[in-house]
């Protein structure tokens, strides 16, 4: 039996492909669909079976293009009422190709359709070698329970321990564990950075997974929940109907300088990918910063909305394709085009361009001894990072909710912004340039370099 791991890191998301005796299954496919089909070429099999463990909310899935491609059957859980041409699968179907066995076990509680399949690879051992959990079980964590429209938090959670206990954790220790999603996807909140573990090192250091009865379990699970983003709701109709073939979207269109700001002014954003110190530099006014190093596609998906149209301004050709494509995979496609030549182009056209300064933090804590309460300090993190400690003169407005925080800050004094690690901040600071803020300060290397630097932190009590 042939098994290979994909992993996107910029959704943090794995699937999977798994063959034998020619016949190939591909399992939660990311929406551009190439690699699976290389991959299948290059082995000489071919792809029968495509296996969705449930409605993805974080991403838009590539079962229909790949289907559509390879004459592939799609395999989704009956209650997922999806509307594409499927097999609806029931607890105990098999689908078997060669030494492969995949078993499907029901395991809603992430969400009410989601499965979990397990493999046996009858050329090695006629016992269990692995399962895929989907978003049901992750390492160290499992599926948050809160998005679904038919069933409250309390009642998935209820569902996901039946789902855990009554049937995943029954599977041997041996058993390996291979979930959707790793360390900084949406969909959990404490995973680990491991792409894959065991039932057993689950069972003993999963902090969901520790002896506790089912009335606790949902209250853990449904206390102080981490923010449900809006594009979810959408991106789960999209794949519950099937994606369109990526190949339908137009070609970007090349925007020279002029044609861009006339565009601008009619409410198309601007949206520039490039990393922070060249955004700082110099960039289009009112022009938002999202950098590809990060996760870029989600936090244009949270911050813009899946229905925004979008001109791109990029490092060069392939950023680009690159910056659109990770749009798309999230649902945003309304992307027109990018500006020809970049930011070179816009300085060649005459145009003038927004700046903003960067400090890095021992020059900030000098700024807040020298000018008093001259300059405002941001804090654009999320409320877990705040609460574990923060600059003492810091005002806290989470990045995915700034603009009902802007009350809070003065337009006409400085305000210096930080997160982590810079990528969050660079953001906000092209937010609150675009809402008129003047004076923007990004402080270099963020909240780590803060503490690095060993520099005063305040802890709620």
């Amino acid at each position: 039996m042939y098994f290979q791991s994909f992993y996107l890191t910029c959704l943090s998301h794995a699937s999977y492909l798994i063959a034998s005796d020619g016949e190939a299954a591909v399992i939660d496919p990311q929406r551009d669909v190439a690699i699976y089909i290389d991959e299948a070429r290059r082995h000489g099999f071919a792809i029968r079976h495509i296996i969705e463990t449930h409605l993805h909310a974080d991403f838009v899935s590539g079962h229909r293009e790949l289907a559509g491609i390879t004459g592939a059957t799609i395999h989704i859980g009956r209650r997922a009422d999806a509307t594409f041409p499927h097999h609806p699968v029931d607890e105990g179907d098999e689908i078997q190709f060669g030494d492969c066995v995949l078993r499907f076990l029901e395991t809603p509680g992430h969400t009410p359709e989601g499965v979990s399949v397990l493999i046996s690879d009858l050329a090695k051992s006629p016992h269990l070698y692995a399962v895929l959990t989907g978003d049901t079980l992750f390492v160290g964590d499992v599926g948050r329970p809160d998005l679904s429209a038919e069933y409250t938090p309390q009642e998935l959670a209820g569902m996901l321990f039946d789902s855990l206990h009554g049937k995943l954790l029954t599977l041997p220790d041996d058993v390996e564990v291979y979930p959707a999603h790793g360390a900084g996807s949406l969909c959990g909140r404490n995973m680990g950075p491991e792409r894959s573990s065991t039932i057993g090192k689950e069972r003993k250091l999963n902090y969901a997974l520790q002896p506790r009865s089912r009335d606790e379990f949902i209250d853990l699970l449904t206390h102080e929940l981490p923010e449900r983003p809006g594009y979810f709701a959408q991106d789960v109709e999209l794949n519950r109907a099937g994606a369109e073939s990526l190949g339908l979207l137009p070609p970007l269109r090349a925007l020279q300088p002029a044609k861009v700001r006339a565009m601008q002014e009619s409410g198309v954003m601007v949206l520039d990918t490039r990393p922070a110190d060249q955004f700082a530099a110099g960039h289009v006014p009112g022009s938002i910063q999202i950098g590809l190093s990060g996760q870029y596609a989600s936090w244009a998906a949270i911050l813009l909305g899946l229905q925004q149209e979008i001109i791109l301004v990029a490092e060069d050709n392939e950023c680009e394709e690159e910056s659109r494509m990770r749009l798309s995979r999230v649902g945003i496609e309304r992307v027109t085009g990018y500006l020809q030549g970049g930011i070179a182009a816009w300085i060649g056209a005459g145009l003038s361009l927004q700046k903003f300064s960067e400090i890095r933090a021992e020059g900030l804590l000098a700024k807040i001894i020298e000018g008093g309460d001259s300059t405002q300090i941001l804090d654009v993190r999320r409320p877990s990072e705040w609460e574990a400690g923060h600059v003492a003169a810091a005002i806290f407005g989470t990045l995915s909710h700034l603009d009902s925080q802007l009350d809070k800050l003065d337009r006409e004094r400085p305000v210096a912004v930080y997160c982590k690690s810079g990528y969050r901040s660079t953001i906000a600071a092209s937010l609150l340039q675009r809402a008129g803020f003047s004076n923007v300060i990004n402080m270099v290397g963020g909240f780590d370099a803060w503490q690095s630097a060993g520099l005063p932190v305040k802890i709620p009590s």
